[in-house]
């Protein structure tokens, strides 16, 4: 797994889908099971891409935990 970047935790823990059936859902909580079904079909181009096979590495390995005080942090904007 590449290092992880503080600004790319704070996006997976604050962006939302831009589009399909979790359009509108945190990154951080879209299910489990999209996030594998990427890994088998392929990240989307760019950024979102890259967030995205992040959280799946995130989940993966039980490291939720490293994104709740910047989900909690951002609750209060």
């Amino acid at each position: 797994m590449n290092e992880l970047q503080p600004q790319q935790l704070k996006k997976i823990a604050t962006m939302k889908m831009p589009f399909g059936k979790y359009a509108g859902r945190i990154l951080v909580d879209l299910p489990e099971p999209y996030i594998c079904w990427f890994e088998k079909k392929g990240y989307p181009n760019g950024e979102l891409g890259a967030l995205l096979k992040t959280l799946y590495e995130i989940k993966l390995n039980g490291l939720e935990s490293l994104l709740t005080p910047l989900r909690e942090s951002n609750r209060g904007d």
